[in-house]
């Protein structure tokens, strides 16, 4: 299978935060990478395919879109790089 990654991730094990104008939803962070992350949530369903998503513990907030969507895990690459 090719990884089409233009970063390695590494894997974590981080609670995070999809928001969005019509809320926000828990996930957990699996891996993250410079240019994207690895989404584990309840359900995908209602999940935008942008969205801003939040990592308090490492004061990341980061605008993101959906590359791909599995059961309880969606793909995201980053929009921008980060500003801090």
């Amino acid at each position: 299978m090719n990884d089409k990654r233009t970063a390695s991730r590494h894997r974590v094990f981080k609670a995070g935060k999809i928001a969005f104008d019509g809320g926000v939803i828990d996930c957990t962070v699996r891996n993250l990478s410079k240019t994207g992350a690895a989404l584990e949530v309840e359900s995908p369903v209602g999940i935008p395919h942008k969205f801003t998503l939040v990592i308090e513990s490492d004061r990341i907030r980061r605008g993101c879109h959906v590359v791909w969507r599995k059961e309880r895990r969606i793909g995201v690459v980053f929009d921008n790089d980060p500003e801090n």
